[in-house]
């Protein structure tokens, strides 16, 4: 009765270690996505608060991001905050100016130049002197792509400002500021 107790033991260790190298197996052979790299996730900036050597960058979330070089080409917007604030992260008003910055298009990045919280809420600056009023910061990207289609029209030669509140009726003025040339 003890051999045949301890043999079954012996079996069961062996089964559970069968069990165990056909795991790996599989794991190996068909579940692992080649080898393992380490990967740096670098975050996406959208704005710097401060100038010079002093700047401090904000990331598209609103933390603020002190370890990495400002982007020389095209630089960050500015924020109209007077300094880094406390916690490492930009809150409130400033966070929707951010929200905003983050989803500049591509083709515009270098054309924007700053931005500020106003009466009618998020506005943003660009190098031409045309500003775009945003109102808040839902759907960034649809009123990014509006202004973008004011800008672009071939029909407006010179603007004021551009607002994008209602991003399915924009609507524009003024003829002082020239347009960015096209990308």
């Amino acid at each position: 009765m003890a051999r045949r107790l301890g043999s079954l033991r012996v079996r069961a260790a062996l089964a559970a270690i069968g069990l165990v190298a056909t795991a790996i197996a599989v794991y190996l052979l068909f579940i692992r996505q080649g080898t393992v790299a380490p990967k740096v996730a670098v975050p996406r900036l959208a704005a710097r608060i401060g100038e010079g050597s002093a700047a401090v960058a904000v990331a598209a979330d609103g933390a603020l991001v002190r370890r990495l070089p400002l982007p020389e080409e095209p630089p960050l917007p500015q924020l109209s905050l007077e300094g880094p604030p406390k916690g490492g992260r930009v809150k409130g008003p400033a966070l929707e100016q951010v929200r905003v910055l983050a989803a500049v298009p591509d083709a515009l990045r270098r054309y924007v130049e700053s931005s500020y919280y106003g009466e009618s809420g998020v506005d943003v600056n660009l190098t031409t002197g045309i500003e775009i009023r945003f109102g808040d910061d839902s759907q960034a990207k649809r009123k990014w792509r509006a202004a973008a289609a004011v800008l672009a029209n071939p029909g407006v030669s010179g603007l004021d400002y551009v607002n994008v509140q209602a991003p399915a009726r924009p609507s524009w003025g003024g003829s002082e500021h020239e347009l960015p040339p096209a990308p």
